[in-house]
């Protein structure tokens, strides 16, 4: 539905292709998680939705069974679909984090998704620093050297950062512990485009310097260090998110 990267690639406004599937999934579900359709409210009869996202019955209750999948909304007989508690949002699902990108700010939110990425990160960065091979580290340093020169690209310099964050969960071996990265993403977004404890530029300078550290880290294969420098980089991206 979403390919990582996806949120990355519109901070420069570019968007994927989609059929009308994903467009109804998508307006939906932006919706829900934007406050427009409150938790507890019931969404449009078909018909009218029908007519809102110019899309048929087949079309559209595919996307609700999805968005249901998801968590977001549940359907019931004779009331219709309602949107659920945000306790029931599947919230390690990339499509429902993405949506909260353009969501009201939600402090709670963004220290539970840093919670997150201290409990999976550390033990990842640890394995990788222990099971990284060769090219493990050729992949890691070129993706760096993509944040280099990324310059004001955000784009580019948050894909780059985004794979080097791939390229550690892949070398850690632990397909669970990867479920962290759509995680990443969305953080990675925000602190992109928030200036809360510098500018963008220095921001990308800092981090770019980290990943490097910790990339040599990883190659001299020294978890205690590999941790402690991904512990600074997650702090930085903290920092900047406010």
């Amino acid at each position: 539905m979403i390919e990582t990267g996806g949120l990355i690639r519109s901070l420069s406004g570019r968007r994927a292709a989609r059929n009308f599937h994903t467009f109804v999934i998508n307006e939906i579900g932006h919706a829900i998680v934007t406050g427009e359709f409150a938790v507890g409210s019931v969404l449009a009869s078909d018909a009218a939705m029908m007519e809102t996202y110019g899309v048929s019955r087949t079309v559209l209750r595919e996307a609700l069974k999805t968005l249901e999948a998801k968590g977001l909304v549940e359907a019931r007989p004779k009331v219709g679909t309602r949107v659920s508690p945000r306790s029931r949002w599947n919230f390690f699902d990339p499509l429902v984090l993405a949506w909260h990108f353009n969501a009201p700010p939600d402090p709670d939110l963004y220290a539970s998704l840093f919670r997150v990425r201290h409990a999976l990160e550390g033990p990842m960065v640890r394995l990788a620093a222990s099971q990284r091979t060769a090219e493990h580290v050729r992949l890691l340093k070129y993706w760096c050297h993509q944040m280099e020169t990324a310059d004001d690209s955000l784009e580019q310099f948050g894909l780059a950062c985004l794979e080097v964050h791939g390229v550690i969960a892949e070398s850690a071996r632990d397909p669970l512990l990867r479920s962290v990265i759509g995680v990443v993403e969305l953080t990675l977004a925000l602190a992109l485009t928030r200036d809360a404890a510098m500018t963008g530029t220095d921001y990308r300078q800092r981090s770019t310097a980290l990943f490097i550290t910790l990339t040599a880290a990883i190659e001299q294969g020294v978890p205690d260090q590999a941790e402690a420098i991904m512990e600074r980089c997650r702090a930085l991206d903290r920092e900047q998110v406010g």
